[in-house]
């Protein structure tokens, strides 16, 4: 354990440039510039309703109660660090071109997680001229999109997903064209047939998602189109004389822009439209749900691919070099199918506004007031939450080799 710790913090001690060093037997390229780099980040805020305990500091439509009191009695207080960020870049020349490298985590919990205050990893990759390979942004999304907010998970209308994949960039720079290979997954709401599909019923991608975006710088800043295809298949494992296997195709479409009306006001929209694409959704639910198929004893119900449409308006203002301002709506509306459950999630809405403080490079603060609202599928609940959040951050960085 003490000789593993020793290399590491070797390994760290000499991120330098210039010179070619051994690190572990491997000699680190000469020329080569890192940044070390994040931020240190307190959250504190009030929701007058109740929502899911796992996400105490976070705004999900989706995390509201589904009926009363599901999670208790309204009104909670939180504090939280779980938005503080560490992250390294490089970047060596190299006779392809030039080899770029992200290693990034932060300590929200998520999944398993959920709710605790743990290492979370968000960009292993790495680029070398015109491809890439690792964790980092779907093409299919577009990070400029999101808002100058305070609140960590953000508008939930937008498609926000970082993914495992290969890509390939033919188009680099302001105007660029992105193709990649994505790591599938997706999920299902059997709803009130959960007693049919019991537990034989298996998640199977055979294929790679598809995804592609293309953005077109213009005068006052951009606009982006992008693209993603599916296949989403199961197979039924059960030794029952039905046979629920199936497969649908997910597809989504995405438009975006950020729009400088004038110095001082940055416009950012989206709209997204699709079948069984919530997994890339910034809060979704389920990507297939399912429907009765009468005729056919050997297969009672069939899978079906939600729809989905999301829409993010969100301007950020700077009011002087010390303050700045954003405000805006989102919103995410599901075409639930005929076998979901009365209560099942099918819109949801997201509405915020801040004022920063900047005191002096690196620090900000700010106070922030935001409204959520999750509506269910037929059952006619209905629950909202308001917020407010005041935050403080802390950036760091440090510059380490290059050329000499």
């Amino acid at each position: 354990m003490n000789r593993t710790r020793r290399n590491h913090l070797g390994a760290v001690l000499l991120l330098t440039g210039g010179v070619a060093l051994t690190v572990g037997g491997r000699a680190w390229a000469a020329g080569t510039t890192t940044s070390i780099y994040g931020f240190a980040m307190m959250d504190a805020g009030y929701n007058n309703k109740a929502i899911d305990p796992d996400w105490f500091d976070a705004q999900r439509p989706t995390k509201l109660e589904s009926f009363n009191n599901e999670f208790g009695k309204d009104g909670s207080t939180f504090f939280s660090v779980r938005q503080t960020r560490l992250g390294i870049k490089t970047s060596t020349p190299t006779q392809m071109g030039e080899l770029k490298t992200i290693f990034e985590f932060e300590m929200y919990g998520v999944g398993v997680d959920a709710g605790q205050t743990t290492i979370r990893l968000r960009h292993a990759y790495g680029e070398l001229g015109k491809w890439g390979a690792g964790q980092t942004w779907s093409p299919f999304m577009d990070i400029d999109v999101f808002p100058n907010t305070l609140e960590y998970w953000g508008p939930n209308g937008m498609a926000f997903f970082r993914n495992v994949q290969i890509r390939y960039m033919p188009i680099q720079g302001d105007t660029r064209a992105t193709i990649a290979l994505e790591r599938p997954g997706a999920s299902a709401d059997a709803g009130v047939n959960e007693d049919i599909v019991g537990g034989n019923v298996h998640a199977r991608f055979p294929v790679p998602d598809l995804s592609a975006e293309y953005r077109k710088a213009i005068t006052k800043g951009y606009v982006e189109v992008a693209g993603i295809l599916r296949d989403i298949s199961w197979q039924d494992l059960g030794p029952g004389p039905t046979d629920l296997s199936g497969s649908v195709l997910g597809w989504g479409i995405t438009g975006s822009s950020n729009l400088h009306l004038s110095p001082e006001n940055l416009l950012k929209l989206q709209i997204v439209y699709g079948d069984g694409i919530e997994n890339y959704m910034n809060d979704a639910p389920v990507d297939v749900g399912t429907k009765p198929n009468p005729g056919d004893a050997t297969k009672p119900i069939k899978g079906v691919a939600l729809p989905v449409t999301g829409i993010v308006a969100f301007l950020d203002h700077t009011w002087n070099k010390h303050y700045t301002s954003s405000i805006g709506y989102s919103r995410l509306d599901i075409n639930n199918s005929e076998g979901q459950a009365p209560n099942a999630f099918k819109n949801g809405q997201y509405a915020l506004a801040n004022v920063l403080y900047l005191p002096v490079p690196d620090v900000m603060m700010g106070v922030e007031v935001g409204w959520i609202e999750r509506q269910n599928k037929s059952d006619g609940f209905k629950v909202d939450d308001y917020h407010v959040q005041v935050s403080a951050k802390y950036n760091f960085s440090a510059n380490l080799g290059g050329a000499r």
